[in-house]
């Protein structure tokens, strides 16, 4: 096939240096078509337009947030006109020879997901040595992939591991002989001496542009499907995202309000030597979570004193709150008593809703504040935060928010409603823009550790 007719695309963020270098390099080689789909802020995004305008035959595709390297992949393969093989490269990838193209598409044939790096891995995407159940994964930092095949399967999401979804689709399928392992490629990515075709610098967006969170939280959101904020009995129902953010090798876990175990089945799976304790008031829920916690306790975490945290505080160094704090009489303490007891490589995870919605402040701009059975005026929701008073509570319990994003379910299109709520930060002196982009999320997913 024509080597120069496979469309590329690399997602970038806040790096213009990785940019200018992967298109000098990469044109150097080749001058295949090209997108750059790019989540930066307004100062990074002029800097990384000018320098994709100086090459020709790529577009510059740009969001007014950080879309993140997963959720880039799929938008450019659900709505770019893309056929046939597809490279996807890392925005910190830099071409040094040239040849590397031919050897992928010498090793891709039709039927077949993709090639480049292949390795094991568990459910939750963290490498593994042993491939005795372990999944394959396809790591797209450099990856030459059938789109038709592809947009078969659930596309990349964000996560650390933004191809699980789709790995592990295929491996449940039986499938996963439609990957094909390319062993220059992991050369090329370990081997920080010899080269065969280019050089990755991994994580370098990270590196160079200090971190995806908190200064960058209200431009980052997330492409989170669609999932019920009921409790229910499926152990397969759980928070994917408060997954996430619970380090993989955590010593031992507290959930409070573990429902029916699904979230400590989802993170056994990835950590089944840690100790798993689920906290849980309602009796019928803790003996479903019973099945998959190593401990299940019946009780309400309000009625405990400081020796029950303190007895936590060498076996457990996270505990876990899944829409929990909300329902508290005293969320400020209880997070206080945790601090006091916690290790010093500690940390909580929390997912929270947000009162600040837009949906609750046109609720409330013609007084229609009315409690419901689920969702943020849930009538057994006894406190209510915004993105500032979160950052306050914690901060006065003494911890630090390290990580978090916000879950944003469906857009907000009304026109009306938009420039009301700028009209109303505008009225009382604050900033229009951040006001509108806090209304957007549904909930907050953190983890905060020792200040």
């Amino acid at each position: 096939m024509d080597i120069q007719s496979i469309s590329v695309i690399t997602v970038s963020y806040n790096a213009p240096d990785l940019i200018a270098d992967l298109l000098s390099t990469f044109r150097q080689h080749y001058s295949n078509k090209m997108y750059v789909i790019d989540g930066s802020d307004d100062q990074h995004s002029k800097a990384i337009s000018d320098i994709v305008k100086q090459y020709g035959n790529i577009d510059f595709i740009h969001f007014d947030y950080n879309i993140h390297h997963g959720p880039g992949i799929a938008w450019a393969i659900s709505n770019l006109n893309l056929s046939g093989p597809v490279l996807v490269i890392d925005s910190d990838v830099s071409v040094l020879h040239g040849g590397f193209l031919e050897s992928l598409v010498s090793e891709l044939e039709p039927h077949m997901y993709g090639v480049g790096q292949l390795n094991f891995v568990n459910r939750g995407g963290f490498d593994v040595t042993d491939p005795e159940g372990a999944l394959l994964y396809l790591h797209p930092a450099l990856m030459l992939c059938n789109v038709e095949v592809v947009k078969q399967w659930p596309l990349p999401v964000k996560h650390g591991a933004p191809m699980i979804e789709a790995m592990t689709a295929l491996y449940d399928a039986d499938k996963s002989d439609l990957l094909h392992h390319v062993d220059w490629v992991r050369e090329d990515f370990t081997n920080p001496v010899v080269h065969n075709f280019i050089r990755h610098d991994w994580q370098g967006t990270v590196k160079r542009t200090g971190s995806y969170h908190l200064d960058e939280w209200q431009k980052s959101v997330i492409q989170a499907k669609q999932e019920s904020l009921l409790q229910s009995t499926d152990s397969q129902n759980y928070n994917r995202d408060l997954l996430s953010l619970i380090p993989f090798n955590a010593r031992g876990v507290v959930e409070v309000g573990c429902n029916n175990g699904a979230l400590a089945n989802a993170y056994k799976t990835i950590n089944p030597g840690c100790l798993y304790t689920g906290i849980e008031i309602n009796p019928d829920n803790a003996a479903h979570a019973r099945a998959y916690c190593d401990t299940v306790l019946n009780l309400d975490i309000e009625s405990v004193n400081d020796v029950f945290f303190n007895s936590y505080s060498s076996s457990s160094n996270v505990w876990v709150f899944g829409d929990v704090l909300e329902h508290l009489r005293d969320p400020w303490e209880v997070l206080a008593k945790i601090r006091r007891a916690l290790p010093a490589d500690g940390c909580v995870v929390v997912c929270l809703p947000n009162t600040q919605h837009w949906s609750i402040q046109a609720k409330l701009s013609v007084g229609d504040f009315r409690y419901e059975d689920s969702g943020l005026l849930d009538r057994t929701h006894m406190r209510f935060f915004t993105r500032a008073t979160m950052f306050e509570m914690f901060q006065g319990a003494g911890f630090k928010i390290e990580q978090g994003f916000p879950r944003i379910f469906g857009e907000l299109k009304n026109e009306n409603i938009i420039a009301a709520i700028k009209l109303m930060a505008t009225g009382v002196g604050a900033d229009p823009e951040l006001a509108l982009q806090d209304a957007m999320p549904l909930q907050y997913v953190v983890k905060a550790v020792p200040a």
